[in-house]
């Protein structure tokens, strides 16, 4: 039997052999660069540019706003205040800190942050603002606190998270996006109405209005010109300011919550609008 014996290339054919094959790899590259280039790549990064978030706020991609009418709320009255329970901060609730109220001689039933919480996953999740209609939303606080939410937010699902997401807002006054540092919540001056546009008509709701009207109607007979502004009143009883408010109506012969008045405003902005 014969050995087989493995073939020795000289050192100068070994060191071609090297260039070659590292040419040909950077051929390669250079073609898959400008392939990438001419498909617009796999537009990760640029997703990610747009998409950067915090934890428990996700980012909605952003929606054109241009040259379309849109609507403004603004919640009033909303009870969002923290407090030092134990060894940390927390949010007020009712059904969590009522002996605590008690105790600092607050009334445990006007503590209600889950009416806010509902109004404003009534207002994000409307097809409404993923239309792009929605120019502004603003929260007036019992504590004279404005915070203004940003459209493209997405508020915690659960009503925990969310609690923690408003003690980090009032400890800190603004919540960020991580790495854009887009504000998605801030707090801002007083009054509201600074931040208000010019053509704006400021409408508020309450139950105890002596003007009923179908707000489908009404709605249908407001100008496209003027951006409708709506207060909404974020607390379990009482009436909201109407200091600034141009015309006080009612949209129900019945009590309603604010996440109820809410929908029927959306509701009949998406049919004037025509928004599915």
């Amino acid at each position: 039997m014969v050995r087989a014996y493995r073939i020795k290339f000289p050192n100068h054919l070994k060191r071609k052999r090297h260039a070659e094959e590292e040419e040909e790899a950077k051929e390669e590259l250079r073609s898959e660069a400008v392939d990438s280039r001419d498909y617009g790549g796999s537009g990760e990064e640029e997703v990610e540019d747009v998409m950067e978030d915090i934890p428990g706020i996700p980012v909605i991609a952003p929606v054109d706003r241009l040259k379309k009418p849109g609507v403004i709320f603004i919640l009033d009255k909303a009870t969002v205040e923290i407090g030092k329970v134990g060894k940390k901060h927390q949010l007020l609730n009712s059904d969590e800190h009522a002996n605590f109220l008690k105790k600092h001689n607050k009334d445990p039933s006007e503590y209600r942050p889950d009416i806010i919480h509902q109004a404003l996953l009534s207002i994000l999740d409307s097809p409404l603002t993923k239309a792009g209609r929605l120019q502004a939303l603003y929260i007036r606080s019992t504590g004279r606190e404005l915070i203004e939410v940003k459209p493209n937010v997405r508020i915690p699902r659960t009503f925990r998270r969310f609690c923690g997401l408003m003690v980090q807002l009032l400890e800190k006054h603004k919540i960020t996006a991580e790495g854009s540092r887009e504000k998605l919540l801030a707090l801002i001056k007083n009054p509201v109405t600074d931040h208000l546009p010019v053509n704006s008509r400021k409408i508020g709701l309450s139950y105890s209005s002596d003007k009923v009207v179908r707000m489908s109607d009404y709605v249908a007979a407001a100008s496209d010109n003027v951006n409708l502004v709506f207060v909404v009143g974020a607390m379990s009883h009482g009436v909201i300011d109407k200091g600034f408010v141009e015309d006080f109506i009612s949209i129900s012969n019945y009590p309603l919550s604010a996440a109820c008045c809410i929908g029927r405003i959306c509701n009949a902005l998406e049919q004037k609008w025509k928004i599915l």
